[in-house]
């Protein structure tokens, strides 16, 4: 799946790319149209939490309108708007630009800890950042886990319910 995220939901964002969505974030001050518009160009669902965006015509098939609220609900919502397979690519792009991630090569070496063998880590060509699996990467994953587990057991009841 591909989605643009309006602004305001950065970190929904950043948990779609750590499941390995494409996934972009819209700058500040974009207007929707334009959105919308970019969002049916790149074959993208438009994430926001802007209830007004349903009054224009070209939202229909690409706008999914989310409460507002915490984390959590957030994912659930999406969760129920349209299936997410939150374990689609775990940590497979960059969390900050959205680039795939590859695997790190020798001059990555001295930015990652001394404990950590190179081929276990993965950078990103585009801003040079390196990732590995820490206690920030544990702690998403177990929450990826999480929503992936809810979406699976909503979509069970949901099938048992006539």
């Amino acid at each position: 799946m591909h989605f643009l995220c309006d602004e305001m939901l950065g970190r929904l964002a950043r948990y779609l790319r750590a499941a390995g969505h494409d996934t972009t974030l819209a700058t500040g001050g974009t207007p929707d149209a334009a959105l919308l518009d970019e969002a049916r160009r790149e074959g993208r669902r438009f994430l926001t939490c802007d209830a007004r965006i349903a009054e224009h015509g070209s939202a229909a098939g690409v706008a999914i309108v989310l409460p507002r609220g915490a984390l959590d609900q957030l994912a659930r919502a999406l969760s129920a708007a349209i299936a997410v397979d939150w374990l689609h690519r775990p940590f497979s792009r960059c969390l900050v630009d959205n680039a795939p991630l590859e695997p790190a090569v020798a001059s990555d070496r001295a930015r990652l800890p001394a404990d950590v063998p190179l081929a276990e880590a993965r950078s990103c060509r585009q801003c040079g950042r390196v990732y590995w699996a820490g206690s920030h990467h544990r702690r998403m994953l177990s929450r990826l886990r999480e929503w992936q587990a809810a979406a699976a057991a909503t979509a069970r009841r949901a099938q048992r319910s006539p």
